[in-house]
């Protein structure tokens, strides 16, 4: 699911000049991508709550692939390949709905207690992986042609489905799914009772990929504008925040176990030094001190993402947990749909304004963090009955 939008961010202004673009346009071809992956993921969240993972999953790849084919060969050979690009990338956008937040429902439901955090820790790091390889891979692809990255899809797909297949083992389900009727009471009890904490949480991962997508949209645009970096050097340059992304993601995931304070000690510390990092950018703007500051960023993403994911995904049981997993999946989706294009607005405002925007909005995000998400010890006649990791819950009640 990362290459999706990572792996195209190399060649952003390569296409803008090859297809006689505006900033705008280029922009959507990550924008269209990331709408009909927000729209689609809760859709085929549901139905992998009703019949399997594995069901989902594969078809979705299947498509993911064949998105990416007609893409590529569209700017190979086609007059109006714009077009036909865009319809390319809105069929990768309804496959990539089903690929990673029904991943993440899936080591739910494999997964128990501590192990599940850890577990949940490896996906967000192998997410970080993925934005890390990316830039480098698709700057290696655009070496043979600058479209070579949409070639790249189908064969990155095919090894996936046959992963899947052949490695993933699901549980069967025991009884019939509830009807869709009992199945949306279900969801509006889940979200009546934790909703308060878990939208929360929500717009706190969404904030993370708005600000992670629209920085590199930033970066990617001052490497070649003002440094002349391009190509190979380029995505490497760009990988340098993202890997420290995943190596944070991957570390706070193997630490946190279910300690619930923990992670919200984690979320608010990483969301302070994403604010701190994105306020000080505005007194530097020679690349290497750039790049350092903004690694700071970075590593508070890595500790924010993988608390989230633990959170969102040990709050409900696993007949609904894909619908709820894959909102949240949606929302950060929405994240980086939104990211370039308001970037890039921002970059045409001002450049102090945009980095001081960026950090009141983490700042502010930090806040509702704090106020809003509640953790305490249950008794131990409650523990057979809570909703999280069986020994600790979420609270919404501030008293």
């Amino acid at each position: 699911m990362t290459l999706g939008n990572s792996m195209l961010i190399p060649i952003l202004p390569k296409m803008q000049s090859e297809l006689e673009l505006t900033a705008f346009q280029v922009s959507l071809t990550i924008t269209i991508f990331s709408i009909c992956a927000a729209i689609f993921i809760p859709i085929l969240g549901y139905m992998s709550d009703r019949f399997s993972r594995k069901v989902i999953i594969v078809p979705s790849l299947f498509l993911y692939g064949i998105g990416g084919l007609l893409a590529g060969i569209a700017a190979a050979w086609f007059d109006n390949g714009y077009i036909w690009i865009i319809v390319g990338r809105s069929l990768q956008g309804i496959g990539a709905a089903g690929t990673a937040p029904i991943a993440m429902a899936l080591t739910g439901d494999l997964f128990k207690g501590g192990e599940q955090s850890k577990v949940l820790g490896l996906v967000e790091a192998s997410n970080g992986f993925g934005k890390v390889l990316s830039p480098i891979v698709g700057s290696l692809l655009a070496l043979i042609v600058w479209y070579g990255p949409f070639w790249g899809f189908p064969l990155f797909c095919l090894i996936s489905i046959l992963l899947t297949i052949f490695f993933i083992k699901e549980k069967k389900k025991k009884k019939e799914p509830p009807p869709f009727s009992k199945y949306l009471k279900g969801l509006f009890s889940v979200f009546k009772h934790d909703g308060r904490w878990l939208f929360t949480a929500y717009l706190a991962g969404a904030t993370c990929l708005f600000t992670l997508f629209g920085i590199l949209f930033f970066l990617s645009d001052r490497l070649e504008t003002r440094y002349d970096i391009v190509g190979v050097l380029k995505g490497a340059v760009l990988a340098i925040p993202l890997l420290f992304m995943m190596t944070t993601s991957y570390i706070t995931g193997s630490k946190i176990g279910k300690n619930l304070k923990k992670m919200k000690l984690m979320i608010i510390l990483g969301l302070l030094l994403m604010t701190s990092s994105f306020g000080s950018l505005v007194f530097f703007t020679r690349l290497t001190p750039f790049i350092a500051v903004l690694v700071v960023s970075s590593i508070g993403t890595g500790l924010v993402l993988p608390c989230l994911n633990s959170l969102i995904t040990g709050s409900v049981g696993k007949a609904r947990r894909g619908f709820v997993t894959s909102l949240y999946g949606s929302v950060r989706f929405l994240g980086v749909a939104a990211g370039p294009p308001v970037y890039g607005a921002l970059m045409a405002w001002s450049r102090t304004g945009m980095f001081l925007s960026t950090a009141s909005l983490t700042l502010i995000v930090a806040l509702l963090c704090l106020l809003f998400i509640h953790v305490n010890e249950p008794s131990k006649s409650e523990e057979t009955t809570s909703s999280l990791f069986r020994k600790i819950e979420v609270k919404t009640d501030p008293n």
